[in-house]
């Protein structure tokens, strides 16, 4: 949905930003937001993979809700599966 340069970076220090993916079913909307920052040689990571923010709710088979810590570990799967780093990339250059 959007990628925000916060700190432009330069050789001091790096650049850093925030990036929200929503998606709808048609039925309802769901987001996950996180903050990222710049490596050497281009490379961008997120900053603190136990920091999303999301709306998002996971729950068990059994229908309990899981724990934060473990829909952290669900929603670093959901951002890892996204070509969120190549969007950082474009908005870092369009800054240039």
């Amino acid at each position: 949905m959007s990628t925000q340069v916060l700190v432009p970076g330069d050789d001091k220090r790096p650049s850093l930003g925030q990036t929200l993916w929503q998606g709808d079913d048609g039925t309802a909307r769901a987001g996950v937001a996180w903050d990222w920052v710049s490596m050497p040689a281009g490379v961008v990571a997120m900053v603190d993979p136990m920091a999303l923010i999301t709306n998002l709710q996971f729950l068990t088979p059994e229908g309990e809700v899981l724990a934060p810590f473990e829909s952290a570990r669900q929603l670093n799967e959901i951002v890892h599966a996204l070509p969120w780093q190549y969007e950082v990339q474009r908005a870092l250059s369009a800054r240039h």
